[in-house]
């Protein structure tokens, strides 16, 4: 007989592959059929369908914000041709839904552990930067031999934070670290997600790569994209 956690888990995963197999072939005809008809349909669907998988993580036991990923890459085909949907779309995700992941799972670190304890924090960030860069710095010199684009894009890639937080949020509600355990672990990942992204920008940043014409170009496109938003009129309703 099944425990109810291996059953629960077994239908999440049964609901991620049905999502997974339904979503490429219904999605398209949903959008041909409604998004000039109905006021911001595609928004809709791509709630109704983040909130449906989310409440059946939860239910499951694990983390709702897990299956946004399996809907991003599922649904990334047909809504990423509309750049100005993706725009009104990101600003929804990341600025509304995405703070309150985090917000929760830092406010259960615990900074008295953390300063209780320096040396782990450090001995875990350097043996998490430490692995990554050791495996990507033979593989990007493969193809940058330029001292300053290797490490650049070496450290990049050594960054780390959503994956690693949400590992380390289902350990603790789960009762397979302690609030010590977790503390460290998030402060070990917010950490490899800053500090790189801060050497690299500072030290190795290729700027013979950011050549004069690149740099004028980008401004004047930003400056046509400027004037030409301030005289369209507002969007309808529809999103077209």
């Amino acid at each position: 007989m099944f425990s109810p956690f291996t059953w629960k888990t077994g239908a999440f995963v049964a609901g991620c592959v049905a999502a997974f197999v339904l979503l490429p072939l219904v999605t398209p005809h949903l959008i041909n059929h409604y998004a000039n008809r109905t006021a911001a349909f595609r928004t809709k669907w791509v709630l109704f369908i983040l909130f449906g998988l989310g409440a059946l993580a939860l239910w499951a036991g694990s983390e709702a914000v897990l299956p946004a990923y399996i809907a991003g890459m599922l649904l990334s085909k047909d809504l990423a041709a509309d750049h100005e949907f993706i725009r009104r779309l990101r600003t929804l995700t990341i600025g509304f839904l995405s703070p309150f992941y985090f917000v929760r799972a830092g406010s259960l670190v615990s900074v008295p552990a953390l300063a209780a304890a320096p040396l782990v924090f450090l001995a875990l960030f350097a043996g998490k930067i430490g692995t990554k860069i050791f495996g990507l710095v033979p593989v990007v010199g493969a193809f940058r031999k330029d001292r300053n684009e290797r490490w650049y894009y070496t450290l990049l890639m050594s960054t780390g934070l959503t994956f690693g937080t949400i590992s380390a949020l289902f350990g603790y509600t789960h009762g397979i670290v302690t609030q010590d355990q977790y503390s460290h672990l998030v402060a070990v990942v917010i950490g490899s997600a800053v500090v790189p992204t801060l050497i690299a920008g500072a030290v190795f940043l290729p700027r013979h790569l950011l050549t004069a014409r690149v740099v004028e170009q980008v401004a004047a496109d930003a400056a046509a994209v400027h004037r030409r938003r301030r005289s369209e009129p507002p969007a309808p309703l529809e999103e077209g």
